[in-house]
């Protein structure tokens, strides 16, 4: 099976690619980029492709059988139209199969629902394109905390909106895992599944992050009104909203599903302790 895998330069195109190529060879795997400089390391065809021109994904799709579409990361009103252009392009190819990295989210109204519905309106697009397909509705990366975790600590809390909600958090690499398995196992085509591990509130995050980074954290808790009016304060009216409306969800139960990683993989996806324990291992590597 020949494959092709999009956005291959960002963080979780491109642990799909890595996971792909030391599973399919990397004679089978072709990435596409919009700077496809930056993925040379991959050794690995790239093509430079652009979400908002279908030829550029035409030219890469040709003798693909299988494309992986890594949701993209523009303003929520021009996502569908964009990834409708990777959709019809693969259609024109003959790509004969698609599967396509969604998110969780159950219908709301908070600020973040916009991006929800651009999901499921390509969820739509591809049901409908006549293709083979399978859809993934990945959970929240950890990796952002983690990656955040140097600002946690200065300020020596965790503070949004989220309440005691509960949330479904996954990483890059069990959703490569995943993916890889959506990609190979055509029984699973057809479907779409939740892929997330366990839900935790925000202060058992806190005490994990409490426990494997030896950190004195404590959680704060405050209205959507003010995170958001925080947020938009510290990250931009449009990233700030984003990232306010993900917590408002969380608060009001949105993010909290029941994971089908095990129905995919074959495994139970990994505890968040395991995922902090590996992260912590490494870098004492």
């Amino acid at each position: 099976m020949k494959i092709a895998i999009t956005a291959v330069s960002g963080q979780l195109g491109r642990a799909i690619a890595e996971k792909a190529i030391a599973t399919f060879g990397k004679e089978n795997v072709v990435g596409t980029a919009r700077t496809p400089e930056k993925v040379k390391d991959l050794d690995i065809t790239i093509f430079k492709a652009d979400y908002n021109s279908k030829e550029d994904f035409v030219k890469a799709f040709q003798e693909i059988e299988a494309v992986l579409l890594v949701s993209g990361m523009d303003k929520p009103e021009k996502r569908s139209g964009q990834h409708k252009n990777v959709i019809n392009a693969a259609k024109e190819s003959g790509v004969r199969k698609m599967i396509y990295t969604s998110i969780i989210g159950k219908p709301g109204d908070s600020t973040f629902d916009a991006v929800i519905n651009s999901n499921r309106q390509t969820e739509e697009d591809i049901k409908n394109s006549g293709m083979d397909y399978a859809i993934g509705r990945n959970g929240l990366y950890i990796e952002p905390d983690i990656d955040y975790f140097d600002n946690y600590e200065k300020e020596g809390k965790i503070i949004n909106c989220a309440g005691l909600g509960k949330c479904s958090y996954t990483s890059r690499d069990e959703l490569a895992v995943a993916y890889t398995q959506l990609i190979k196992n055509d029984s699973l085509d057809g479907q779409v599944y939740n892929l997330a591990g366990e839900a935790i509130t925000q202060k058992e995050l806190v005490d994990y992050f409490n426990r494997f980074f030896n950190s004195q954290l404590i959680y704060e808790s405050v209205t959507p009104e003010e995170y958001l009016a925080w947020q938009k304060i510290h990250n931009g009216d449009f990233l700030g909203t984003i990232i306010a409306g993900i917590y408002t969800k969380i608060r009001h139960g949105e993010f909290n599903v029941e994971s089908d990683f095990e129905k995919v993989t074959k495994r139970k996806h990994k505890k968040v302790n395991e995922i902090l324990s590996e992260y912590t291992d490494h870098i004492i590597d």
